[in-house]
């Protein structure tokens, strides 16, 4: 029974392929929060309306990620991930397609908003196959105290991806195909890591653990929404990300405003900023995290004080400079946090019930989006009341975080040495590195 609780490692190659995959949707969709505001001031569509593009597609990402969280229980984990980069390929294609038609007055602006509305949906209802999977195969394929590491390490993936998405964006906004330009290049490279995925994943995942009991009995399920090991961490996330999106989306319209230039013209100011935020989580993720050898519990806490923080100092900005210090400093809060509560959920339940987890905390964070109008009307109303909202929330949650017991123990348990060598035994005998 080793194996169910130390399973071998997984190869370096299944994690460059993950974190590939990982990155090519990052940039895919910073780049697009990176471009709407601009698309949708240049088409003359209401601030309003145009997060009705990301309302739609968090809906379809809801909808149908309890489906991919039973088929990663069922089958092969890479066909999921090729199914999710599918998703992007066909949704920036139909979204790139759609905008050229609006620049070219193809059609009125709402015909335009409908059209990427539905684009968008599509990738939510494919792109959301490959986080159940993604978290299955960390989940299994590492140990307890490799785990934290792990999804900050997968999680930097997406930091990453907000440098390269922003700055990319502007760099194909060219004169024959205008705004749309990024979008057709996002595509393209869905297209090069879906090649990749399909040819060099190979059978380097781990295979799909049997939800049964040592006795060969079905493994009783409870419903995790109601499971008292991971609601804790659910709710967290959910408000996390609440906060995460609502200063993703209305950080462009803020710096629209702060800079009181063109939309077109604010491209690259709007690309600088999220570029500070990404590479401030980035040094959470891949530096600090490592160099203080921070648990879930350090993460959970750390992570909302500095989200606050962050927004504080964005609610009361003069100027440009001063938003683009408080995203980033509410950039590394969230690097911090979102792993924290993922890492610590996974910690919390059994091996054969990580895809499961993943499936709803994919679901948790992409219904976010769907507040994300409120926000955006509440900005335009007051610019500095969704930042405040903001900071409330999170100081909230850090007294959640001090005072409720999964989030206190969300620390890896200690191994003997007696478990961890024959852990090690057991890795390197089928190849894990």
């Amino acid at each position: 029974m080793l194996d169910q609780v130390y399973p071998p490692t997984l190869s370096r190659r299944a994690f460059a392929i993950l974190f590939a995959s990982s990155l090519i949707m990052a940039i895919a969709n910073t780049g697009l929060m990176s471009l709407l505001p601009v698309i949708g001031r240049s088409l003359a569509i209401p601030d309003t309306m145009v997060t009705s593009v990301f309302v739609f597609s968090a809906l379809m990402w809801a909808a149908f990620t309890p489906f991919w969280t039973k088929a990663a229980d069922r089958m092969d984990r890479k066909t999921l991930i090729m199914i999710s980069l599918t998703g992007i390929v066909f949704a920036k294609l139909l979204m790139g397609l759609v905008v050229t038609a609006g620049l070219l007055h193809m059609a009125s602006p709402m015909v335009i908003l409908a059209l990427l509305v539905v684009s968008r949906g599509c990738f939510g209802a494919l792109g959301s196959a490959s986080t159940p999977a993604t978290q299955a195969i960390i989940g299994e394929g590492t140990r307890p105290e490799d785990r934290t590491q792990a999804m900050a390490n997968l999680a930097g993936a997406f930091g990453l991806g907000t440098v390269v998405g922003p700055f990319f964006a502007p760099l194909f906004v060219l004169p024959i195909v205008g705004l749309a330009g990024p979008l057709y290049v996002f595509s393209l490279m869905g297209v090069a890591a879906l090649v990749v995925t399909w040819r060099y994943l190979g059978k380097s995942l781990p295979p799909p653990l049997p939800v049964r009991t040592a006795d060969g009995e079905p493994q009783k399920r409870v419903r995790i929404w109601r499971d008292p090991r991971v609601t804790p961490f659910l709710w967290y996330s959910l408000l996390t990300a609440a906060c995460q999106s609502s200063i993703g989306l209305t950080l462009g319209f803020l710096v629209i405003d702060k800079l009181a230039i063109e939309p077109v013209a604010s491209q690259g100011f709007i690309a600088l900023a999220m570029m500070f935020g990404a590479l401030s989580g980035l040094l959470g993720q891949w530096g600090l995290i490592r160099m203080f050898q921070m648990t879930p519990r350090h993460l959970l806490r750390w992570g909302v004080a500095l989200a606050a923080l962050g927004n504080l100092i964005v609610a009361v900005a003069p100027n440009y400079w001063s938003v683009v210090v408080g995203f980033a400093v509410a950039c590394l809060g969230f690097a911090f946090a979102r792993p924290g509560a993922a890492a610590g959920s996974s910690l919390a339940v059994e091996l054969h019930e990580q895809a499961r987890v993943g499936g709803a905390f994919s679901i948790v964070g992409v219904m976010t989006m769907t507040v994300a109008p409120v926000y955006v009307m509440l900005y335009e109303r007051v610019h500095w009341a969704p930042f405040a909202v903001n900071v409330v929330m999170m100081l909230g949650l850090l007294v959640y975080a001090y005072t409720n017991t999964q989030l206190r123990n969300a620390d890896p348990k200690p191994t003997s040495r007696l478990e961890t060598v024959l852990a090690t035994v057991e890795r390197n005998d089928s190849g894990g590195v």
